[in-house]
Parts: C-alpha cells; sequence; structure tokens
C-alpha cells in the first residue's frame, strides 16, 4: 500500500486508528492507554541485543511457591541488584530469552489479582507481565523522590508493588515496568511552565480538553528518568516507554507551539529521548524497549505524532508495534476486512519491520508486537484468532510477543497458549506477499 493510500486511509477512518487519543485507548475505551518519529537527524546507533538459538533457550524451572496473598507482609526491598533472579529470569533481562508476556493495568496490580495472573504464567509459555507503573493518570506506586511525588496524581496505587514484584521475579517471569510518558495530564497539571502551547503563548488542549507535557522539556525527560529508575530499584527487569508520540495535529485545532524545540524535528526528539534512557538504564542492567502505532511497520514516511520506524528503532533494545488488527482501516495489505484476517495483517506488518531492521544491520529479537486479545466489531476475538496473530509473528521471523486486553482479562485466550515455551519462529522467515504493499 502506498504512503499516500495509507495515509488517505487514515483520514477517513480516525475514529479508530489515529484519532484516539492512542491505540490502546481505542481497545480499552476508558479503561486502558495508547503508543507513537521525520529525518532523524543525528541518532546514536548502537549494537543490538542478539537472542540465542532454539536448542539455547532455557525452559521454566519450578517455580517458588510464593504466596501473593502473603507478599505485603514480606519486607519491601529497594536496593538494585537484590531481588530474585532465577537463570530463565536472567535471560530474560539480558534478552537471550524471548519475551511472551500479558499487559496488567493498574487495578489489576494488586495480589489477587496478580496471583492469578502469575498462575498463568506458571502453567504456560508466558514469562513476563507489563505492569501500568506510571499512566497517564499519575504514578501507580509510592515514590520517595520528592520531584517524583509532586506528579503522583490521586488514583489509588498499588499496596507494597516492590513486595509484589520481588513474587513476580521469583517465580522466574520478568516484570516490565509500563511507563506512559508523554500524555501525562498530572504532571502538566503541575508544570504549566512544561506544556505543549498554542501562538499566544497559553496550553494547548487535545480534542478531549486534556494538555500534554512538552516532549522537547528537558525536565520533563528527567522527570520520566527518575521514575524508571525507581521501577528499577523495585525490581522491574525492563523499562517500557509508552505515549512516545505527541499528540495529533487535527486542523481543528490550533497549532501546537513547543518550547524549547530549537529547530529538532518530532523524530528526532523522539529518538533522542529513548537513546538517552537507553544509555542510562542500561548501567544499571535493565533493556530499554517503546511501545509505538502499528502503521509505523509498513508507512515509509513519518507519522503526523512523530514515529518513524528508522530513528525510534535504532534507540531502544525492543521494539513494540501495536498491530492490532482491527485499527487498520478498510483495504490495508489489500484487505477488504484486516479485522478478520489475524495473520495477514501481523504477518506482513511484522515482516515489513524485520525488513527495515535487517536494512539497519539490526537482528535477533528486536521486534517484539501487541497482540489483540479483545474484539471491536466482529469477529470477535478468541483463541482461533491469537492463534493466527501468534503465527504470523513465528512466521515473520520472531518469537516474542505481548497481548493487550485492557481489562488484564486473559481466561478465553487460554487454549491459545502452549504449556511451556518453544522456540516457533521461522528460520529463514515465510516471505510475505511481495505486492501486499504496492
Amino acid at each position: 500500500m502506498q504512503l499516500h493510500k495509507i495515509t488517505l486511509a487514515i483520514a477517513t477512518v480516525a475514529a479508530s486508528v489515529l484519532a484516539c487519543t492512542g491505540t490502546h485507548e481505542a481497545s480499552a475505551g476508558n479503561a486502558a492507554p495508547d503508543r507513537s518519529a521525520d529525518s532523524a537527524g543525528a541518532i546514536v546507533q548502537t549494537a543490538p541485543v542478539g537472542v540465542a538459538s532454539a536448542s539455547a533457550v532455557p525452559t521454566k524451572p519450578a517455580r517458588a511457591a510464593a504466596d501473593t496473598d502473603s507478599v505485603a507482609a514480606r519486607p519491601r526491598v529497594v536496593a538494585a541488584g537484590h531481588h530474585p533472579t532465577p537463570p530463565v529470569l536472567d535471560s530474560l533481562i539480558k534478552g537471550t530469552l524471548p519475551v511472551r508476556g500479558l499487559y496488567v493495568f493498574r487495578f489489576a496490580a494488586n495480589t489477587r489479582r496478580l496471583k492469578h495472573l502469575i498462575g498463568i504464567a506458571d502453567s504456560t509459555e508466558v514469562n513476563a507481565l507489563i505492569i501500568d507503573v506510571k499512566d497517564e493518570f499519575g504514578l501507580n506506586y509510592n515514590s520517595s523522590d520528592p520531584m517524583v511525588k509532586k506528579n503522583a496524581g490521586t488514583q489509588v496505587k498499588a499496596p507494597n508493588l516492590g513486595a509484589l514484584v520481588d513474587t513476580i521475579r521469583a517465580h522466574g517471569i520478568l516484570p516490565v515496568a509500563r511507563i506512559v510518558v508523554f500524555k501525562d495530564s498530572v504532571t502538566a497539571r503541575n508544570n504549566p511552565d512544561h506544556t505543549i502551547r498554542k501562538a499566544d503563548g497559553t496550553a494547548w488542549h487535545d480534542k478531549k480538553g486534556q494538555t500534554w507535557v512538552n516532549p522537547y522539556a528537558n525536565a520533563i525527560w528527567e522527570y520520566n528518568f527518575r521514575v524508571a529508575e525507581e521501577a528499577i530499584k523495585l525490581g522491574f527487569g525492563e523499562i517500557q516507554f509508552d505515549y512516545i508520540r505527541f499528540p495529533e495535529p487535527y486542523k481543528s485545532l490550533p497549532p501546537q507551539v513547543f518550547p524549547e524545540q530549537n529547530g529538532r524535528a518530532k523524530p528526532q526528539v523522539l529518538a533522542e529521548f529513548l537513546s538517552a534512557a537507553r544509555a542510562r538504564f542500561a548501567k544499571m542492567g535493565v533493556r530499554t524497549t517503546a511501545d509505538i502505532f502499528g502503521l509505523v511497520t509498513t508507512v515509509g514516511g513519518t507519522l503526523e505524532v512523530g514515529q518513524k520506524w528508522e530513528p525510534i528503532a535504532q534507540s531502544v533494545d525492543v521494539v513494540l508495534p501495536m498491530v492490532y488488527p482491527s485499527h487498520y482501516p478498510p483495504g490495508s495489505f489489500q484487505l477488504p476486512h484486516p479485522n478478520a484476517a489475524p495473520y495477514d495483517v501481523i504477518h506482513i506488518a511484522i515482516s515489513r519491520a524485520r525488513e527495515r531492521d535487517e536494512k539497519m544491520g539490526i537482528t535477533g529479537d528486536h521486534v517484539r508486537p501487541w497482540l489483540q486479545a479483545f474484539s471491536i466489531g466482529n469477529p470477535k476475538y478468541g483463541p482461533h484468532e491469537l492463534e493466527e496473530q501468534k503465527r504470523g509473528v513465528y512466521d515473520a521471523g520472531y518469537d516474542g510477543w505481548v497481548l493487550w486486553e485492557p481489562g488484564s482479562r486473559y481466561d478465553k485466550f487460554l487454549p491459545a497458549l502452549e504449556k511451556t515455551f518453544v522456540s516457533r519462529k521461522k528460520v529463514p522467515p515465510v516471505p510475505r506477499p511481495a505486492n501486499r504493499l504496492d
């Protein structure tokens, strides 16, 4: 599909793609969040993390029989490097074992709900839980950093998150910290000097009346870096940034003005943020990953929200495109109803991501797509649709994936989950249809 066709399709179906404040929010209604660079300017490229061969992939050990109902009584560990780290978890943290994970939204991060999700991971191929540490409504833990605490927000916090993370680790499961970055209404409210502006200098608001923090503001970078560092000290083994993007510049809204821009294009500053984060957290032994719109894998140019594949791909250890079939406009990849073709959508979109990575010399499990574990329209998604999406990932040459369900309810998809982790990626990958992107 040519770029101009995709751009037109985006405009005509904005309600289901970029018109939502984020792709994740489109699937969640009011229950959940999103994800999202022009020419990149000077981007720092570092060597990608490789992945072990199938024969070297460790299997899950017998996990500790830790009772998550009693973890609140355990002492909270806050010093980095003093958390349970079974061998399989060490492989996940280092990136030598691909991640297959489940999203855990803010209100599921409690002992009772987490016990069930840990049980799913213990009994299936799932080996990671992606937990909201900071979403667009503020923090999900009690910070000890004064700069961070002032932006905590009023939402309920997960009690004793450090103990919960240690329990997850003791089971050989990778705890991933999801941190929403630039759509942050709490921080925008508390830091009015660091918001996106209108030409007259007043605060810019999106279609929902919300203000966004300014991606060019160094103070906003530092705040998010500190949140991530606290998450690492709590025991999280990976930092996953979400809302790595600008708000949609609708023509019906005033133009966006960015203090501290200094001539830098949107994709350049997003890549600079991610590169700085990656260098900082690598010193703490943790990888940096980023969620982006699914369309970024196949659109050659830059989305209006600032996302472009090459700058972002070179700036993180893993890219997580949200390739939900329900979010692709009719006619994408010459498919009249993409939602009804989960294998084709995933295979084409992720194959194109691999091709673009290979041109930059990036190999290994550098792409870990978000898969659709929810329903929008027909067909309703269940085990078969999930199996087809997984098959698309494996045929594209990758082993890892994560599931998005806004309420973290995955029981209906359990029949599609294998009992143990087995490498399924095809080597060499199955070629995508050559004409589907023309």
